[in-house]
């Protein structure tokens, strides 16, 4: 793996740091945002002048002065009250270029050491089909995952079903209203290993039954009854448990599968179910747990605190397990996988004050000491009236509708396609919807919501999936063509003379430097906007400068490898966003 051009730039600085006897924590570069004053700028000297007691402006003179002999750089000038700015040599930008080229982590850090960490994200509830809020938790997480494997952390990423709650009391209270002669329900085995519902079946009959015990008490009751009941190990209901779960999750598996998704692990609270009530005990007996009008808690409130923090609920009074209690048991669990360093909950924002109270009790509880927990909140996706996206019935959307309606509009785009196939066609929707959707989601502040537009997010132009598709399908076709003519017209190093080209360059040299920042802030959207930004560079530079066309050998032998570069790190930004570029378009 080779080192970031940043890290090239800090190591020079470093370097020179040393000759002068200034702090070498402080031997650091930032890009500049001024590319006429130079590539990078450096700042240390203000920083410095308040540990040496000197003034910054002599500082930087005399940081300048020893980079000047350096033939990393083309030029080294000090400005205002102490900045650097620091311009690369051509030679040196290209030689940099090349090797990240051929580094098969393109310049992108190994800071994970093979440190495991766990993505807890998707948490669908076994029973009802995926919706548009499961959206934002299964890309956000998807990409997440794929970003820390690129860091060199190992990675685990576990859906964790929610199939151990409420709404699986309500399913069979309700199946036992219509259906009570059913063997689950008169104890007379053997169960049947089908399902007594379609799927069909299951997704409406779970909304009927849930409104329904919200509205009658008698039905809450019995549904309570039933949760009770499967939670102590009854054989009927944990048979009719068995089939509707896996009913559910098979078809959940299909939709994670549409979205490119993919889990090392299905688990659900029902996995840890064993563990609850030693749990339990455990944290009473230790006095960690206490109990309070019949439920137990736990104390999580701090010196400090700027609001009210509730206590922890960890058992209500009929000892049904709550979700804090299997969150609690299931980070048990993963306490003792090998290597644990982190574990990141991509959980919807709303959720943020029942993690913040899981985190402080697992601290008191001494559950996964020094394992680093993280909840990685993100906002809703809204419709056109910037409100929550909604079915045209009012109703709560299936995440797979609005899958559907990108795909549809993205097909209506490829039918004006003449480059395609008749037969490619449905294919090449499916995969620019899906596209769309994906980027839409990913491309901003993950706290923030966005507006879902499926006709707008297919567009070919603007901040959208399809336009980055587009830009590397553009790229791989120039290559190509370029692979058909003489050995010395092909891809030579991606040496930039003119400005738009080493704009281009530095842009795509800063591939690692985004996709580690992407990690550090469980921001997908910094890769995004990087994406973004490349490919319009890339559409700048193919417009000033011509490539195939270029008559001077070596001119177009740096070019194409200019484009080289900037298809490698455009590809695998995509890949980690979990995009997916199709042949042609």
């Amino acid at each position: 793996m080779s080192l970031s051009l940043s890290a090239r730039v800090d190591e020079a600085l470093a370097s020179a740091f040393h000759l002068l006897a200034l702090p070498p924590e402080l031997a650091h570069a930032e890009p500049s945002s001024r590319p006429e004053l130079g590539d990078f700028q450096c700042h240390a000297a203000l920083a410095a002048a308040r540990v040496v007691r000197r003034p910054p402006r002599a500082i930087a003179d005399e940081i300048a002065a020893a980079l000047r002999g350096d033939a990393r750089f083309a030029a080294v000038e000090v400005a205002g009250p102490g900045f650097v700015n620091l311009r690369l040599a051509d030679g040196f930008l290209a030689g940099v270029a090349a090797t990240t080229l051929v580094d098969p982590a393109l310049g992108v850090r190994n800071e994970g050491e093979g440190q495991l960490v766990v993505l807890d994200f998707g948490g669908p509830n076994v029973a009802k089909p995926l919706h548009v809020g499961h959206l934002r938790s299964l890309v956000l997480g998807e990409s997440l995952r794929r970003i820390h494997g690129a860091l060199g952390w190992r990675t685990h990423g576990d859906a964790h079903l929610g199939d151990w709650g409420l709404q699986m009391g309500m399913l069979s209270s309700a199946i036992r209203r219509t259906s009570p002669s059913l063997p689950y329900f008169t104890g007379a085995g053997p169960y049947p290993s089908e399902p007594p519902v379609t799927l069909d079946e299951l997704e409406r009959l779970y909304p009927e039954a849930a409104a329904a015990s919200r509205e009658d008490p008698a039905r809450m009751a019995e549904a309570r009854a039933d949760t009770a009941a499967l939670q102590a190990g009854d054989p009927g209901l944990l048979a009719l448990w068995h089939t509707l779960r896996q009913l559910s999750v098979d078809a959940q598996v299909q939709d994670f599968a549409l979205l490119d998704v993919h889990f090392d692990a299905l688990d659900g609270e029902s996995d840890v179910r064993d563990a609850i009530a030693p749990l339990v005990e455990n944290l009473r007996a230790r006095g960690v747990a206490r109990d309070s009008d019949g439920a137990l808690v736990i104390d999580v409130a701090l010196p400090g605190d700027a609001t009210e923090m509730p206590p922890l609920l960890l058992a209500k009074s009929d000892g049904a397990a709550l979700y804090a209690t299997t969150d609690l048991a299931t980070l048990q669990a993963r306490a003792q996988m090998p290597g644990l360093a982190k574990v990141i909950y991509v959980v919807d924002q709303r959720q943020a004050l029942h993690f913040q109270q899981v985190f402080r009790a697992a601290r008191r509880a001494g559950i996964a000491d020094g394992v680093d927990l993280v909840h990685a909140g993100f906002g809703t996706v809204n419709g056109k009236d910037g409100k929550p996206f909604k079915t045209r019935q009012g109703g709560v959307a299936r995440l797979r509708d609005l899958l559907d309606e990108a795909v549809e509009r993205a097909g209506e785009r490829v039918e004006s396609s003449e480059r395609v196939a008749v037969d490619e066609r449905a294919g090449l929707a499916a995969m620019i919807g899906i596209a769309a959707v994906k980027f839409a989601d990913l491309s901003g502040d993950r706290l923030s919501g966005y507006v879902f537009d499926a006709e707008r997010l297919v567009a070919f132009e603007g901040k959208t999936g399809p336009y980055l598709q587009y830009a590397v399908v553009r790229m791989r076709s120039i290559l190509e063509k370029a692979g058909a003519q003489p050995a010395e017209q092909q891809v030579g190093i991606p040496h930039a003379t003119q400005p738009v080209e080493r704009e281009l360059v530095l842009a795509c040299l800063a591939f690692g430097d985004k996709v580690s920042e992407a990690a550090h802030l469980l921001q997908p959207g910094v890769l995004a906007a990087w994406a973004y930004d490349i490919a319009q560079r890339f559409s700048k530079f193919y417009d000033r400068c011509p490539i195939l066309r270029e008559e001077d050998d070596a001119v177009r032998a740096h070019r194409l490898g200019i484009c080289q570069l900037t298809l490698a790190v455009l590809q695998r930004a995509l890949i980690l966003l979990g995009i997916t570029v199709p042949t042609r378009m």
